[in-house]
């Protein structure tokens, strides 16, 4: 994924992330500085890691995030070599493929805080996050020609779209079950696993696809896909830090 800057009105240029797979609601930036303004240190990234891995809540919901990012993006390059080179579509067959589906992630986006009205946070988030790990298998199956063509259009929408609604719903619930003062570090924790998750299993994956052939190490990322709804939090037990606050004694 590739990364450009731009400054608005004399802001301070800032990244923009491009890619499908971050429309739609996209995970916040971390935040990139400690208490008081000071530079993030390694010590305040463990003490993120520590506060994630002990947290009910964070802590299956870290995991399952880290490793559906991970799965994704580690096919998008094995995708390309199996559609531009095995399969033999054209850059802009490839370009549609990939560019018509993210209008999924804005209806995502947009249904997200209308079914969070009408089911609740949690179960939108569970049912999201369940439904985002059936399709990735399905491009497994990718023939030459129009079907071809229209299956990974049908699978990136379908994943896309329920990625669209998982999103926001997935950061309101983190920082909702983030204590105040730890939102920095927590962030910064979870965004620095992403980014190296997404590295190494790219890495991984290119290695299997060199053994087995690209459409096999999608399969295998697909079918691992199935298995991350269970590293979804099950019930919402955990108690909001504001409602602690609220009812600890001054």
């Amino acid at each position: 994924m590739r990364t450009g800057t731009g400054a608005i009105g004399g802001s301070e240029p800032r990244p923009v992330r491009t890619g499908m797979k971050v429309i739609g609601g996209s995970e916040p930036h971390a935040v990139r500085t400690g208490t008081k303004g000071a530079p993030l240190r390694f010590g305040d990234l463990f003490e993120g890691w520590r506060y994630i891995l002990a947290h009910p809540a964070l802590r299956p919901l870290f995991f399952n995030t880290v490793l559906v990012s991970g799965l994704i993006m580690a096919t998008s390059p094995l995708l390309a070599v199996l559609m531009l080179g095995d399969l033999g579509f054209a850059p802009w067959q490839y370009g549609l493929a990939f560019g018509l589906p993210c209008v999924g992630g804005i209806i995502g986006s947009r249904l997200a805080p209308r079914l969070v009205a009408r089911f609740g946070r949690h179960k939108v988030m569970l049912t999201a996050g369940t439904l985002r790990a059936c399709w990735s298998i399905g491009l497994a199956f990718i023939r030459p020609g129009v079907a071809g063509l229209v299956l990974v259009i049908a699978v990136e929408f379908a994943l896309i779209t329920c990625m669209g609604v998982f999103n926001p719903v997935f950061a309101a619930y983190r920082l909702d079950r983030t204590a105040t003062d730890r939102v920095a570090r927590t962030l910064s924790a979870w965004s620095v696993t992403s980014k190296a998750t997404v590295a190494a299993m790219t890495g991984l994956w290119g290695l299997l696809a060199g053994i087995t052939g690209p459409r096999v190490a999608i399969a295998v990322a697909g079918l691992l896909m199935l298995i991350t709804p269970f590293l979804l939090p099950r019930y919402d037990r955990t108690p909001h830090p504001g409602r602690d606050l609220a009812r600890s004694p001054t």
